[in-house]
């Protein structure tokens, strides 16, 4: 079984039993980079030539994306590494934690290398309303997790585990992540901040397979408890992806007090819904919205493929392409 409390018993890699967690973990070491080796300090140039609202824009990203990385690095060290008995997902996750703190310094790069007010920068998540509440909705699933009376050898700590699993890998990883990833690449779309764009991209085939291995657990768990597969519990599933939704809604009201680069609120929502109905049929459930995808150019990382719905069929044969790549 994947879930419940590892026993040093657990610690035998072979034989294989989530091939696909193990093929992952490979796929994650090939895809080994360093902040560094982007030379950033070319992007000046556009800096000093970008509006005001542009810059507010990059800082606000930067505001969000350099504690969000730590959050998702915590939140797989506190609940989600502790209740997986496979070594294969354990491999996978010690390669994921390592690329979550490297996100975090490959921001901490763009601070230091952007004429910005690191210390006000690091501030704004804590004082701006939009950004804090979407920590404090992570940092509510994140807490179940951490709680003495949390047991996942019960029905209803599976549950709190795919909540928690949900809300930080479908929601913070797979939509809020992405959401903010096609904003900054939309300055390379106009030949702006093109080495950002770079490190972007780098950190977006990262977060892809981080996505990928989310929803494939999920599934897996879902396969291996059938009693967690009901109408009801899919519906919850829904209702704590809609509320990052809205949140991500909000926040980006805050990041787009103005229009820049033919981008403005709306048209972010637009995708952020759109995403978000990706992850839901991911998942097997119901789209939310019916929207299309405002952002076409986005498409041009490869799609998360075709999964069992669970929700609404029993799988007996189930298998996972280990030979397929997660994006948006």
């Amino acid at each position: 079984m994947l879930i419940g409390k590892p026993s040093p018993d657990d610690m035998n890699l072979h034989p294989l039993r989530y091939q696909w967690a193990y093929d992952l973990y490979n796929q994650a070491v090939r895809n080994t980079w360093f902040p560094h080796e982007i030379a950033l300090k070319e992007d000046l140039d556009d800096w000093t030539k970008m509006t005001e609202d542009e810059r507010h824009a990059v800082k606000f990203l930067m505001a969000f994306f350099n504690p969000a990385e730590l959050i998702v690095n915590r939140s797989i060290a506190l609940g989600i590494y502790p209740y997986l008995k496979s070594p294969e997902c354990h491999l996978y996750l010690a390669k994921q934690m390592w690329e979550e703190a490297n996100h975090c310094v490959a921001f901490e790069y763009v601070l230091q290398t952007f004429p910005l007010d690191r210390e006000k920068v690091f501030s704004i998540h804590l004082e701006v309303p939009s950004m804090k509440v979407k920590e404090d909705y992570i940092n509510k699933y994140m807490k179940r997790m951490t709680e003495d009376t949390l047991d996942v050898s019960t029905l209803d700590g599976k549950k709190d585990f795919i909540r928690n699993l949900v809300a930080t890998n479908i929601v913070m990883e797979g939509v809020w992540f992405y959401s903010g990833f096609m904003v900054a690449l939309s300055f390379r779309q106009r030949n702006q901040l093109r080495n950002l764009g770079s490190m972007i991209n780098w950190v977006l085939r990262d977060e892809s397979l981080h996505l990928k291995f989310g929803i494939n657990l999920i599934h897996n768990i879902l396969e291996e408890n059938q009693d967690l597969v009901t109408v009801e519990f899919a519906e919850e599933i829904k209702r704590i992806i809609v509320e990052g939704v809205d949140l991500e809604v909000a926040y980006n009201k805050d990041l787009f007090p103005r229009g820049i680069l033919g981008l403005n609120a709306d048209y972010v929502n637009q995708y952020v819904q759109y995403v978000a109905d990706r992850r839901l049929a991911e998942l097997g459930i119901d789209k939310h919205y019916g929207v299309t995808n405002p952002a076409k150019w986005m498409s041009t990382a490869t799609d998360v493929f075709e999964l069992v719905n669970f929700f609404e069929a029993q799988n007996t044969s189930y298998e996972v392409d280990s030979g397929s790549t997660a994006k948006h």
